[in-house]
């Protein structure tokens, strides 16, 4: 590995991280509602996490891509834990650039 001069600012990191079925919840916007399918986790330079849910709508199409909040539930919050510390787990192992 050959060391570089240059040391990168990293302003935040992101990982996603699928709903499993049975934690999934239902939210409305716009007159429209979404089952929340996929989390967007973003790891801040202070080393908090910011979170927010992604969903279809619940009656087919497209639909827009809209953020929600992610409900404080315990449940979610242990489903957000293991999926950065999956995500850590896939680092540490990467292989670098192909």
């Amino acid at each position: 590995m050959v060391a570089s001069p240059i040391s990168p600012e990293v302003s935040a990191a992101a990982i996603n991280v699928v709903i499993p079925p049975e934690l999934r919840w239902h939210d409305t916007r716009r007159g429209e509602e979404f089952e929340l399918q996929t989390l967007t986790v973003r790891l801040l330079p202070d080393g908090s996490l910011a979170v927010k849910a992604y969903g279809r709508p619940v009656a087919g199409g497209r639909g827009a891509y809209v953020s929600f909040a992610m409900p404080d539930r315990p449940e979610l919050r242990a489903l957000v834990d293991a999926g950065a510390n999956r995500a850590a787990e896939l680092w540490r192992a990467n292989t670098g650039l192909g």
